[in-house]
Parts: C-alpha cells; sequence; structure tokens
C-alpha cells in the first residue's frame, strides 16, 4: 500500500526506503501518465526524467521509468541535472512532462519527486499531485506484460551545453565580461557544482569553489542554505578570500543564497529588491510601468516601496502557485524570501544562475560592492521567521486575528495584518504542527515591543 503521507503540496517527498521506494515510484511513473492523458490526448507522450546526486536517486529513477514506459509512454533520461534544467528541457524540446528525483535541500535518507506538466507547468497538489494519491490509495499497477500498451521507449540526452548558453544569452553575458570579479561558492555536495563552474568558465570571473564535487551522501553540511549554520563554511571562504560576493545552493540547486563582500548573508527579498532595479532598467522606458515584480507575503514592505518604475504585486508562498500567477498575469519577475527567484518572458521557473550573473555584471559595471548596492533596504526592522510548535495552529490564528482586527487584514497566504508602524504575518505549516511568525516595525523600539507581545500572545495557553 502507498504511503499517502509523501503527497505534498508542491512536491512527492518521504525517508528512502520506508515511505519511498522503488515499487512506489514505479506506481507513481505509471499514475503520472494517467494524469497526463486527461488533458493530453496524443498516443505516445514523452517524459523527460533527470536526478540528483543522492544515493537513493538511481533506484527511484528506475521505478519512475519502468512504470512510465510500462504505461506506454517514452522517457528521455536527463542524466543528473538541477531541478531548472529539468524546467529548461521540458520548455525548450517540448517534452509532455518532466519529472527529476530530489528531495531538494532535505537530509538523507529523504528523497521524492518533483513534476511538470508540458511548459514547465508545475504539478502541484490540487493540479495533480492529490489526485495521484487518492487514485492510487484505490488502485495498485500490477507488474506484467500488457498487450493492449505497448511499451515505451528509453533513451539519454544531454542538455547542458543548451542550457549553459541559455543562462548566458538571458544574462547578456559575453566571453570574458567578468574579469576582475571574485567569487565563493559553496554548492553543498549538490548537483549544482558542476553546471555553476561551467557557466562561469568563459565569463573571466576568479572563482573560490568549496565542496562543488557532487556527493549524495553530503559529507560537510545538509544542502540547506536556509539553515545558518550550514552558511559557516562559505562565510568563512569569503573572508579568507576577499571575494566580491558569496554564494551557497541548495541540494538541487533550484535556490540560491547571498553572500555579501563583508561576509554577510543577504535577506532574499533585498536580492528580490535588487533584480527588480535591474531588469526594468534594462527595458525601454515604454514598457517600465507596465512590468511586473511579484515577492512574497513575509518580504519587507521596502520592496514595493523600492519599485520606482513598474508594479510591485505581494504574493502567496510557493513555487507552484507564484508561477501560476506570473503566467496569468504576464508578471516579468519574482523572488522569494528563500532564495527562489524566477524568470517570466516565456518561461516562468527558476533561474538562480541569471540571478547570480546579473548581480555580477551590476558589480562590474557600477564598481561598487554589493553591500551598498543593498544598504538602501536596509530600512525598516525585519524579523525573519520564528517558529511556533502548536497543535493549535488554527485556534491561535483566529485568536490573533480578532485581538489585531483594527489592522488591514490579508489572508491569502496565512494571516497578515498591517498597521501604520508595524506588520505581522502568522502562516501554518503545510506539514507539520508549526505555526510561522514574521515581524517588520519602522523603528526598533516599535519592533521590539510588538515581537515580545507577539510571542506572549501565541504562547499563551487557552483557558
Amino acid at each position: 500500500m502507498i504511503n499517502e503521507n509523501i503527497f505534498r503540496l508542491y512536491d512527492l517527498r518521504g525517508i528512502y526506503p520506508q515511505e519511498i521506494n522503488e515499487e512506489t515510484t514505479y506506481q507513481i511513473g505509471r499514475c503520472f501518465i494517467l494524469l497526463l492523458k486527461k488533458k493530453n490526448k496524443k498516443k505516445k507522450l514523452k517524459i523527460a526524467v533527470g536526478r540528483d546526486i543522492r544515493e537513493s536517486s538511481p533506484r527511484l529513477f528506475k521505478g519512475f521509468a519502468d512504470g512510465v514506459r510500462d504505461e506506454g509512454g517514452d522517457v528521455v533520461d536527463l542524466g543528473l541535472i538541477t531541478t531548472p534544467m529539468l524546467y529548461f528541457a521540458v520548455s525548450k524540446y517540448d517534452y509532455d512532462g518532466g519529472v527529476i528525483i530530489t528531495s531538494s535541500h532535505n537530509p538523507n535518507p529523504f528523497n521524492g519527486l518533483k513534476m511538470t506538466r508540458e511548459k514547465a507547468i508545475p504539478v502541484a497538489g490540487d493540479s495533480g499531485i492529490f489526485w495521484m494519491r487518492d487514485y492510487l490509495l484505490k488502485h495498485e499497477f500490477v507488474k506484467e506484460k500488457n498487450n493492449k500498451i505497448k511499451r515505451g521507449r528509453i533513451s539519454k540526452k544531454n542538455i547542458e551545453k543548451e542550457y549553459i548558453q541559455s543562462n548566458l544569452k538571458l544574462a547578456r553575458i559575453k566571453k570574458g565580461e567578468l574579469k576582475g570579479i571574485s567569487l565563493s561558492i559553496d554548492a553543498g555536495n549538490g548537483v549544482g557544482g558542476p553546471i555553476i563552474l561551467k557557466i562561469l568558465k568563459n565569463t573571466g570571473i576568479k572563482v573560490y569553489p568549496l565542496y562543488c564535487n557532487p556527493d549524495g551522501s553530503f559529507p560537510n553540511h545538509v544542502p540547506d542554505p536556509m539553515i545558518q549554520d550550514n552558511l559557516r563554511d562559505i562565510i568563512k571562504l569569503v573572508k579568507e578570500k576577499k571575494s566580491d560576493m558569496g554564494v551557497a545552493l541548495d541540494g538541487d540547486a533550484d535556490r540560491v543564497i547571498f553572500i555579501n563582500e563583508k561576509a554577510e548573508p543577504i535577506p532574499g527579498d533585498f536580492i528580490t529588491a535588487l533584480m527588480a532595479k535591474i531588469i526594468l532598467e534594462e527595458l525601454p522606458l515604454s514598457k517600465r510601468k507596465k512590468s511586473k515584480i511579484l515577492y512574497d507575503i513575509r518580504s519587507s514592505n521596502i520592496i514595493k516601496e523600492s519599485i520606482k518604475e513598474g508594479k510591485g504585486i505581494q504574493f502567496c508562498i510557493g513555487h507552484s502557485l507564484i508561477k501560476e500567477k506570473m503566467r496569468k498575469d504576464n508578471i516579468i519577475f519574482g523572488g522569494e524570501m528563500s532564495g527562489h527567484y524566477y524568470y517570466g518572458e516565456k518561461l516562468f521557473y527558476e533561474i538562480p544562475f541569471v540571478v547570480l550573473l546579473k548581480i555580477l555584471k551590476r558589480i562590474k559595471k557600477e564598481r561598487e560592492p554589493l553591500s551598498k548596492m543593498i544598504s538602501p533596504f536596509q530600512k525598516y526592522y525585519h524579523s525573519g521567521e520564528i517558529n511556533f510548535v502548536t497543535e493549535k495552529k488554527e485556534e491561535k490564528m483566529k485568536k490573533l486575528k480578532k485581538m489585531y482586527s483594527k489592522g488591514k487584514i490579508t489572508e491569502i497566504d496565512g494571516l497578515r495584518i498591517d498597521f501604520d508602524d508595524f506588520w505581522f504575518l502568522l502562516r501554518p505549516s503545510n506539514t507539520e504542527p508549526v505555526l510561522r511568525l514574521v515581524i517588520e516595525a519602522k523603528n526598533k523600539d516599535v519592533f521590539a515591543k510588538k515581537k515580545q507581545e507577539l510571542i506572549k500572545a501565541i504562547n499563551a495557553p487557552f483557558k
């Protein structure tokens, strides 16, 4: 029986081999073809499949590929790739769908699958994952020859060269253009190390690589750059090499965290603000005011305030929802505090290395450090996420909504309430008994007061 808990809002994820294994992915592979055929009436579907460096990924790949083929689909084996490379391949080569075997930033023994339809349109909870869960809880595919279905083929394709060229073209980088700039990189032994080094090879930049050799045991640290402790080595390297900047990648390289020349990590919303400035300045004047920039609901108010030209769009968190919103409203760029950055312009998927290249190009052009570029956005006091373990998520949210009912209430993703001098966001985790609090205030005293007040209110027991 398949474990229903592996079916998440944005992907499938579980512990190998107890929760997810070769048999599980076989069942998912066959069900994935059924899902796609609900809308795609082609007789033969071609599915791109890649994987990360985890030790269990080859076995999960085999199970999934066998399932796709037994259901009549063809498999294009992309080999070891990053998640953005999967989206690139599905979009560029007009595949009918795609899957990457990865558990992103999670530690071993986790593994999972990220799925997409044609044109790199994500398969999320309500757009297919939960349908697959419900179907597989009631049906089990049997591994035996089906004379009614001709088994699909499997072929290999290397997309590396095209992907590298695409990044350089989108960033408008010429050969040797970044000479004189230095960059420290921590790839966390994930799949992103080799490809980022190859992208940077001909730019002229001086690179200081750290943990860029893929190793599925992740011997140095878990590839999750959102955890401060995992940034210690890259911070140390930036200091030692006195590099102009540093970056840390997550396990499947769809997120990037930036470190300035002072070895200070930069919040993701500030990078969104900087990229908005860069992208809008590249556009003709006639297009700037019509262009839209998306930022997540956790982001500082300075993001919207700093978008002088163009329009800032505050939206909920989550890559599939953001990509859908960007397609629908033709949004040119989007960013999350977690280090996900999305490009519009008919792509609508993560472009971490394009963001990196554009910022490096701006450093070279302006001849000023990254810290100075970011300083205009450091206006308010922002807490980041504060986590609370509780089984009474909904009750506590209702309580705070009543307590702060005089503010401007927004409920597109959790509960956000804005006042003149501060705002806070309270969001429930989708997978854990956890509430996440974010607070921002205009001055230090209000920040300290409201932080203490909100923490006390959330922790207070119900009578």
